[in-house]
Formats: C-alpha cells, sequence, structure tokens
C-alpha cells in the first residue's frame, strides 16, 4: 500500500493550496481519507476527514475535502492560507466509515500514511 501526496509549495498569506493524495494497492472506496499537519516543534495535528466530513476548528470555512474514487486520490483544497498553516501535511487512510468524529482525530486509528508534503505560507 502507498499513498503519495503531492502539491505542498510555498505561498502568500491569503492564498490557496490544493494537496492530492495518491493511494495504490487498497480498495480505495473501502477507506476514509485523513488530513494530519505537523508544524515545527508541535505534534501532529488533526486537519479533518472526508466522508462526513470532518474539520478541525482552523480549517472550517477555509479547507474542503474531495475525492475521485476512480482515480484512488484524495484532495484537500485550502484557501485563505494564513502563516499558522505552515506545516507538513499529511494524507491518510483509515479503513471503514465511523459515526464517531474522534475516530477520525486520532493518528494511531489510521492504517496508512503517506510521506508528507511541505505547505509554508509567507507573511
Amino acid at each position: 500500500v502507498q499513498l503519495q501526496a503531492s502539491g505542498g509549495g510555498l505561498v502568500q498569506a491569503g492564498g490557496s493550496l490544493t494537496l492530492s493524495c495518491s493511494t495504490s494497492g487498497l480498495t480505495f472506496s473501502d477507506y476514509n481519507m485523513g488530513w494530519f499537519r505537523q508544524a515545527p516543534g508541535k505534534e501532529r495535528e488533526f486537519v479533518g476527514a472526508s466522508g462526513v466530513p470532518y474539520y478541525a476548528d482552523s480549517a472550517k470555512g477555509r479547507f474542503t475535502f474531495s475525492r475521485d474514487n476512480a482515480k484512488n486520490t484524495a484532495y484537500l483544497q485550502m484557501n485563505s492560507l494564513q502563516p499558522e498553516d505552515t506545516a507538513i501535511y499529511y494524507c491518510a487512510a483509515i479503513r471503514g466509515y465511523y459515526t464517531s468524529r474522534y475516530h477520525y482525530t486520532v493518528p494511531n486509528f489510521y492504517d496508512y500514511w503517506g510521506q508528507g508534503t511541505q505547505v509554508t505560507v509567507s507573511s
């Protein structure tokens, strides 16, 4: 199983980026996709998960999740980016669909992880 995150880069505050997470080796439709981020010196932070979807408070109104099952790919559209959004962004796959938001917020519940893509927002 492989998850490949891409689309990160350097953007000015107020700008937008779309991250992609392409997957292989799994039945994509059996998995929900989560996004996390980790800034230097900080713990990995839940950004959100597709499906319902669930959003962290920091992502609500600015980030949008989507997926294309035909392409086995998940997307994270990020708008109105701010310097505090600077981090390495990770996609992860969790098998099954849960009614509890809590399930999606815990990194240990995820089955597979991508390698991360750097997002840097300049002020």
